[in-house]
């Protein structure tokens, strides 16, 4: 094998890699639209059903809690797409909603003899 020829399955060789990246870096790239689109919608979805002082309440259980708030926001889009909420939840139906779906804290207490 001459210097020649292991130059050119070098080139083939980073030729490929290259072409690998570029590929899994377009596939990243089209999964970042995916989802940013899904959140633009889920969020166009949420405009839609809650008036404003509740999408502030949902807003700030989302930083301290993303989770939950990722599932009560998911909750509320499928009922409105199932035809169950006929109008804008108000922040006092929010709140009761979010009652009703919160887990209960369990209370526990020691006493000591």
């Amino acid at each position: 094998m001459g210097d020649d020829e292991l130059s050119d399955i070098r080139r083939k060789r980073m030729e490929q890699l290259q072409r690998q990246a570029a590929e899994q870096q377009a596939m990243q790239d089209d999964m970042e639209q995916q989802r940013k689109r899904a959140e633009s919608e889920l969020q166009l979805a949420l405009m839609q059903i809650l008036e404003p002082e509740a999408r502030e309440r949902l807003n700030t259980i989302k930083l301290t809690k993303p989770e939950f708030a990722r599932a009560i926001e998911q909750q509320l889009v499928q009922l409105a797409h199932s035809g169950r909420i006929r109008q804008k939840i108000t922040d006092e139906q929010l709140k009761a909603l979010l009652l009703q779906i919160a887990p209960q804290k369990k209370e526990f207490r020691i006493t000591r003899k």
